[in-house]
């Protein structure tokens, strides 16, 4: 597939496949979570924790097993902002970045992703768009953020 046409429509299926990829959970709709997928070992992504971080398709399956699919976890809705795509001059592979909202409750609790660095590599297979690689990352201001003590007030009591 050329650059020399026009990439919208090809746009478009790429974008639906990434936001599938996290929307699947909405419904716990596993097949549409899988197809987004290349379902080998070579899929691998990066998350903001070490024990997230995936290498390969039965490992990811097995994520989805234990952790998505318990009665637990139920996903909310999602944002993507500031979605970009771009595509290699074949077309054939493209890669994205976008800001990631995904607010979710894991026993009634928010268990909720925002402002999250998202970036991946998505590859046409076989007429199908399927992801290669993934890594999600929160900013140092959020992680500081996050996790700093709140201030401490003054002990004179001013």
């Amino acid at each position: 597939m050329a650059q020399n046409k026009d990439m919208s429509a090809e746009r478009a299926t790429v974008e639906e496949v990434i936001k599938n990829s996290i929307r699947w959970a909405i419904n716990k709709d596993t097949v549409m979570s899988y197809n987004s997928y290349v379902q080998d070992s070579t899929l691998f992504y990066f998350s903001p924790d070490d024990a997230g971080t995936i290498i390969g398709f039965d490992q990811f399956k097995k994520l989805t097993e234990e952790l998505f699919l318990n009665p637990l976890f139920k996903a909310k809705s999602s944002d993507f902002k500031q979605m970009r795509v771009d595509f290699s001059h074949s077309g054939g592979v493209a890669w994205w970045s976008c800001y990631l909202d995904d607010f979710n409750e894991w026993d009634g609790k928010p268990a909720n992703w925002e402002n999250v660095r998202w970036t991946g590599v998505i590859e046409k297979i076989d007429g199908q768009w399927k992801i290669r690689q993934m890594h999600f990352s929160f900013s140092v201001e959020a992680m500081k953020a996050r996790f700093q003590k709140p201030a401490e007030p003054p002990k004179d009591g001013k």
